[in-house]
Formats: structure tokens, C-alpha cells, sequence
């Protein structure tokens, strides 16, 4: 487990310290990259599904990538940020299988890991709108990533080694699970990893299973009881996923990006994009060229 969590690593987009009113209330966002809080003053809510929580003083708050969910403040909220992009070697992310906002009681240590990147990362806050469909636009990744390059090697490492110790705060046996992934037999995290590096290819079940040394329905539900999505359900959220990425950031016209994520033509991906999200590609951009973060 430890080796597989060194291959990821992370690339800093946001660090701030906030004072939020009634004017933080956003709905159906959904982003390619993690948020961390910490709430220091007042209150408010983060919502997915039918899922509601409370943002309280005193505790850290995650939001895994890709994960829809609704900010919202009624009054009165203060709070330390930060927003990140996730790499991995295998193309799996940290937060696969538990795409949950997650909760859990801040150290003192927290804290000052939070005023730490603030001090070796100055200037990386939110300046144009706290509206994520604002601020998550290609030009603002494409100037942050610039900030990025220019780090020293020590501030680099620094700031890899912070993310990391405020993630270990959620890889906690009560807030994240790994008995779901050590159980999964070993051809179908190869088949999961296989997909994950290979989007763009033509990905079929009976290729899969081929490569698994198993018959197709076998492997089809075998996929499903581990997963607990048929494999080509699977690849379509991958895909789309990818494709969300893609659409946030950078300017790739539509039947590029379908091409990119493995799929044969623009009609189909957009079909699948508006199952998987709700929206068609040009929605999900125009709200993403609409609005600003936290």
C-alpha cells in the first residue's frame, strides 16, 4: 500500500485564507481536482446526494476529485483552503473508491501546515471570484502550473510532503476502507489499472477478460461483485472523467477530446457525457467558463 501511495503525486493549484458570506452558495460543482478545509470561524454545508455536512469550527473537510457536490454559506464562514491536482503512475486515483466528502477532527499540526503553505506558496489564492465556475478555466490552470514550474526543489518537496501528511489525515481505517481494494482479486485491479492507462484505446470485455485469462460473462461479473459496475459502465466513467479534465483545462475541441478518451464518434461521446453527468459537453464547459472556486 505504501509503494502504491508514493507514485502519486500532486500539483498545487490554490492556497488561501478565506472570509465567506451568503455570496458562497454554489450548486453542482464537479472538479478534477481535490479540496482540503479547515474551518476555523462560523459555519456552513457541503451537500452530495442526499448527503448534508455541516461545515464546523475545528475540523478538517475533503472533497476527492470528480465528486459533485453544493457549497453553501447562510451567514458566516472563515476557513483555510486548498485545491491540488492529482498524478499517478497507474492512472488510479488515491480516492477511487471512496469519491465521499469526508470529516475528520484537525491537530495542531494541521493548522500549521496550512499557514506553512501559505508562507513558502505566497500568492496562490483565489483573487478574480470564489465562484468555481469562475476560476476553473484553462488559462487560470495554465498561469498556477507556471507558478509551479518556478518552484525551488525545496519548497517543491515541501509542498508534496504537506499535501501528503493533510491526505493521511483521511486514509484513516475509520474514514477510508481498504479491506474493498486488498480484496479485489489481483486480475481485476490489473483489468482496473489496464483501463485507466488505456482510455483511449478500443476497450472491450472480451479483451479484458482475454487478458484475464477468463470467459467474457464470468469476468463481466466477477468485475461487477469487486466494483460493482458492469466493465463497460466502468470505462464510461473513466472516460468521462477524463473528459471532464480535459473540457476544464485546456481549449480541445469536442471530437478531439472524444477521440482522446477512446470514444468512436462526437455523437457518442456526448450521449455518454450527458448520461454520466446530466450535462452535454458545451454545458459543462459554459459552467465552467461561468464560475470561480473554493
Amino acid at each position: 500500500m505504501a509503494k502504491r501511495i508514493l507514485k502519486h503525486s500532486f500539483s498545487l493549484l490554490h492556497v488561501d485564507y478565506v472570509k465567506l458570506n451568503q455570496k458562497w452558495n454554489y450548486k453542482n460543482i464537479i472538479s478534477p481536482y481535490y479540496r482540503i478545509y479547515y474551518i476555523d470561524d462560523g459555519s456552513g454545508s457541503i451537500s452530495y446526494g442526499k448527503q448534508i455536512v455541516e461545515l464546523e469550527p475545528g475540523y478538517l473537510y475533503i472533497i476527492p476529485s470528480f465528486t459533485l457536490c453544493n457549497l453553501s454559506c447562510s451567514h458566516y464562514l472563515s476557513q483555510y483552503f486548498i485545491q491540488f491536482f492529482e498524478e499517478s503512475a497507474n492512472g488510479i486515483s488515491l480516492f477511487a473508491n471512496n469519491r465521499t466528502v469526508m470529516k475528520v477532527k484537525a491537530m495542531e499540526l494541521d493548522i500549521e501546515n496550512f499557514k506553512r503553505l501559505l508562507v513558502i506558496n505566497p500568492g496562490r489564492g483565489i483573487n478574480r471570484s470564489d465562484n468555481p465556475k469562475v476560476y476553473e478555466k484553462s488559462i487560470y490552470y495554465k498561469e498556477y502550473q507556471e507558478l509551479n514550474n518556478r518552484q525551488s526543489v525545496s519548497v517543491y518537496l515541501e509542498t508534496q510532503g504537506i499535501i501528503l501528511q493533510l491526505l493521511s489525515r483521511f486514509l484513516t481505517p475509520d474514514t477510508f476502507t481498504q479491506s474493498n481494494i486488498t480484496s479485489i482479486p489481483s486480475k481485476i485491479m490489473d483489468a482496473i489499472s489496464y483501463i485507466q492507462i488505456n482510455l483511449n484505446k478500443n476497450l472491450t470485455v472480451a479483451h479484458l477478460a482475454e487478458r484475464a485469462n477468463q470467459h467474457p460473462d464470468y469476468f463481466s461479473r466477477l468485475f461487477q461483485q469487486h466494483t460493482g459496475e458492469r466493465p463497460i459502465a466502468f470505462i464510461h466513467e473513466k472516460r468521462i472523467e477524463r473528459a471532464q479534465y480535459l473540457i476544464t483545462t485546456s481549449n480541445m475541441p469536442y471530437e478531439e477530446i472524444a477521440f482522446e478518451t477512446g470514444f468512436e464518434n462526437y455523437t457518442y461521446f456526448s450521449r455518454i457525457f450527458k448520461k454520466v453527468t446530466g450535462m452535454t459537453p458545451g454545458q459543462y464547459r459554459e459552467q465552467d467558463s461561468f464560475v470561480n472556486r473554493i
